[in-house]
């Protein structure tokens, strides 16, 4: 077998729309695709030997073992390796349950598709399955637990941390889109304007003056102790000399820590003699070069948590512990303790298993324990300094015996401090009595508390704390989103686009929008490139100025990586002609179309889809929609409109002359297309169908009709508008027109265009893309010698896997197809060939340049402009 690809995705996608993270891999079984699971010995019962608990697998038989049942009768490795892979993560404490195994158009080639948890773990998810698979096939032995184990790693270093993944997980709950910002804890929630971010459980709204105050224990200290608030005794040291003085005027016990110190790092407590007072400095200085020396106070150790200045919860907190029964070592207690099925690696159950680390090492040598001693029964070991449940710690919810006084306290405190998301550490003998009455102190105020505490707390109640900062960043009545429309089809995605954009912008909207050519922000171009895939959207929807996002959605980016986003309010779709078949597997309109129609399917069911009714594929996907249908066309008698209209629903027609909707049965005439330009006076059909699209997309989001006029009025074609897409330039003696058409259906689009040109002759300037089938550039070539009298066959830059002689025979074979005395010149270089084109126009010619790199096209023909209007430009 052979891996041919991976790749992941993170939206909305071809294989699944409301399953967003999956793994897509490419598997070639080679010799295995004659050789299903019946056919190889002993395989069945060295996979179940191997991974028993695939048992749980059901499969299409629907039942326990239901998976087990197909491997006996008879399956092919590519499906074996999706439960490989699914079963694997959920080992790993990642439990994921979607795939699906797809036949590609190549005999033994397999997608293989599993649903993930990380990106990263899926990947090397993906290649293990298949070498486990290998490993089963040959009867060799395999370590599944090394695999296990690194994918617990991988998925602890990659995945968000239980406090930052439960705010993300509220959100999700309330349908906040979020963004993550890097592979660490800073998150985006909400879109453009209305964003919000967390990094751990800081939120944009808290205040940077307040977090510094936290992180400064002498400040915090000094302030809490100004506002009558019961704190330790102590002062901060820099060396042994502080560290003496300090110990001779509060006395032992004392606890060092560092000043800028969080989650115990470098604290030692309950120090009682010299020698470990001086080990207590220097692991303070660890840390910075300022240590806290403070008097160390005898009780329970307490965390209570503020969110937006309310209390919100409070627990008590126990180190990492054992307890003797004088029959087992310290080692075994440990061992016994890490067996509960609670505890696991990292952060992936309830409780962490308690790992021998050196702090363990200091305390058991300052009893003068070892890990073989046996502990006498009933005592209490502690094995960590501190309370952390990230060490082995426990904690036991106490949020409903919290005394009234003690919750006033800590809400004052968060508001002395300043703090919105706010963890006091108390110590105390219980919080039911007011500290001040049972001789507690508060030791601490921590910006960036840890949840994990209050969401799973090992005894008590589970509190869902993220709640209130969701409720805090967003309350009730505003939005985290932003209007998002989504534009998808094979031809005129862009220019449709483009003007959606513009209407937009006319009504004041701060708009961000992606095309072929580049991401602008409020018409500044940000990005050059084809920018239509997810990383583009993400993009838009990151910038914080952008409160309108218009979304170009091309099939390349859906099958690399999915949509940039979950959702949006309008989606339209051009058409669906034939481009770029054969590639990722998309080798007809049909399976093209399902590409296609992946961003109308994840419109809101308040919002709409705009759907070309002219084209049978695009008119279909009604049928799975379940959000608002709207249709365009550029027949008024189109009896899929008038049924829908007839039902009162709405459409945009060309009739007589009008850019019109139908609403029901009333006629909203909304301007004339002469009156607009990119029709080019409706010559140029195919924008038509383009204004109506974008038409009805801006009437569907209750835009009125003499702003969506004006709008029109005022789009006028041209490279700085619309770069590529029918840019005209009228010399004095011929006319050149630059366009991006790149496949038949957008070269015969242009040629009607061209049918309406008074021209003594048509030159086409064309090229064949080498990742087409052969089918596709001959069908080129054909398209181009019913429109052109005269043809340049020119290369793309980039031959994609094919010779340049090859493109220009298949070009060539489509052109004599239809004429074999039609005139042909080859010029390779597209520069050249614009030079000869124009060097050699004659009088009254119209020249079509379809593009392979348009702003160069165009610099190049404006020079040329510019020296015939005796502009001087510098070369």
């Amino acid at each position: 077998m052979k891996i041919l690809d991976i790749k992941t995705m993170n939206g909305p996608n071809y294989w699944s729309a409301r399953r967003h993270k999956l793994v897509v891999m490419l598997l070639d079984l080679e010799e295995l695709e004659n050789s299903p699971t019946d056919k190889i010995p002993g395989f069945l019962d060295r996979l179940r030997a191997l991974m028993p608990s695939l048992y749980e697998h059901r499969c299409s038989e629907g039942v326990p073992g239901g998976f087990f049942q197909r491997v006996e009768e008879g399956t092919w490795m590519g499906h074996v390796i999706e439960h490989i892979a699914l079963e694997l993560q959920t080992l790993a404490g990642m439990d994921t349950g979607f795939g699906r195994t797809r036949e590609t158009p190549d005999k033994g080639v397999y997608h293989v598709v599993f649903s993930y948890h990380e990106a990263k773990a899926g990947i090397y998810t993906a290649k293990a399955s298949v070498k486990i698979a290998q490993a089963i096939i040959d009867n060799t032995a395999y370590d599944l637990e090394e695999d296990i184990q690194t994918l617990r790693e991988i998925r602890e270093d990659e995945r968000l941390g239980p406090s930052t993944g439960s705010i993300v997980e509220e959100a999700i709950k309330r349908k906040i889109p979020y963004i993550r910002l890097n592979r660490h804890s800073l998150v985006q929630l909400g879109y453009g304007v209305n964003q919000r971010r967390i990094q751990a459980t800081v939120a944009s709204t808290t205040s940077s003056i307040a977090v510094e105050l936290a992180c400064d224990k002498e400040e915090t200290k000094n302030l809490l102790e100004a506002s009558e608030i019961p704190v330790p005794r102590g002062r901060i040291i820099y060396d042994e000399e502080d560290l003496k003085q300090t110990i001779d005027k509060i006395g032992y016990p004392i606890v060092t820590k560092p000043v800028n110190g969080n989650h115990g790092k470098g604290a030692t407590t309950n120090i009682r003699t010299w020698e470990d007072a001086v080990a207590g400095l220097a692991a303070a200085k660890v840390y910075g070069r300022a240590v806290i020396c403070e008097k160390f106070i005898t009780g329970r150790d307490f965390r209570v948590l503020v969110i937006n200045y309310k209390f919100v919860a409070a627990a008590l907190r126990t180190p990492a512990a054992v307890t003797g029964d004088g029959v087992h070592t310290i080692q075994q207690l440990v061992d016994i303790v890490n067996s509960d099925p609670r505890r696991g690696y990292g952060h992936e159950k309830v409780l962490t298993a308690i790992k021998i680390d050196a702090f363990t090492n200091d305390i058991l040598a300052k009893k003068e324990y070892t890990l073989d001693t046996i502990l006498p029964k009933g005592e209490e070991l502690w094995l960590k300094p501190t309370a952390n449940l990230s060490t082995g710690g426990t904690a036991t919810d106490v949020t409903d015996y919290v005394h009234p006084t003690n919750i006033f306290m800590c809400e004052r405190i968060a508001r002395i401090i300043g703090l919105n998301i706010c963890g006091i550490d108390i110590m105390a003998d219980d919080l039911s009595t007011p500290i001040t009455e049972s001789g507690g102190a508060v030791l601490e105020v921590n910006a960036a508390p840890g949840f994990r505490m209050h969401l799973d707390p090992t005894d008590g109640l589970p509190r869902n704390v993220a709640e209130p900062v969701i409720d805090m960043l967003y309350p009730p009545g505003s939005s985290a989103r932003i209007p998002i429309v989504a534009v998808s089809g094979t031809n005129g995605k862009t220019t449709t686009t483009r003007l959606i954009a513009h209407i937009v912008k006319q009504l004041g909207y701060k708009v961000g929008f992606t095309t072929t050519d580049g991401v602008y922000i409020q018409n500044q171009l940000m990005m050059k490139g084809d920018c239509t895939g997810p990383v583009s959207a993400e993009f838009v929807l990151r910038d914080p100025t952008v409160n309108y996002a218009v979304l170009e959605c091309a099939r390349g980016g859906i099958l690399r990586a999915g949509l940039g986003f979950h959702h949006c309010d309008v989606a339209v779709v051009t058409n669906v002609a034939e481009d770029h078949m054969g590639l990722g597997g998309i080798d007809t309109l049909e399976k093209l179309a399902r590409v296609k129609a992946v961003a109308a399917n994840t419109v809101f069911p308040s919002g709409y889809a705009v759907l070309n009714a002219d084209d049978d594929l695009v008119y279909a996907m009604h049928k799975d929609l379940t959000c608002h249908v709207a249709y365009f066309s550029l027949r008024d008698d189109n009896p899929r409109v008038k049924a829908h209209c007839d039902k009162g629903g709405l459409a945009a027609i060309y009739e007589n002359g009008y850019v019109t909707i139908l609403k029901g049965t009333w006629k909203i005439r909304v301007e004339k297309v002469t009156n607009i330009p990119l029709t080019f006076s409706g010559m140029a059909e195919f924008n038509v169908a383009n204004v109506l699209a974008a038409t009805l997309a801006a009437y569907v989001q209750d835009f009125k009709t003499e702003d969506i006029r004006l709008a029109l009025q005022t789009f006028v074609p041209s490279p700085a508008l619309t770069p590529g897409r029918m840019n005209v330039f009228h010399f004095r003696n011929y006319s050149v027109m630059i366009d991006y058409a790149h496949n038949t259906h957008g070269l015969e689009a242009i040629g009607k265009y061209i049918k309406s040109v008074d021209a003594s002759v048509t030159v086409g300037i064309i090229a064949g893309v080498g990742d087409r089938r052969d089918e596709d550039i001959i069908s080129l070539g054909e398209a181009a010698a019913r429109i052109f009298d005269e043809i340049i066959i020119r290369q793309d830059k980039n031959l994609r896997g094919r010779t340049e002689q090859e493109i220009i025979d298949l070009m060539t074979r489509g052109i004599h197809n239809v004429d074999p005395l039609k005139k042909i010149t080859v010029i390779k270089k597209e520069s050249e060939a614009i030079d000869f084109a124009l060097q050699n126009a004659v009088k009254d010619s119209f020249v079509v340049i379809t593009s392979d790199v348009v702003p160069d096209a165009l610099e190049q023909v404006k020079h040329y402009k510019a020296k015939e209007d005796g502009i001087k430009i510098d070369d």
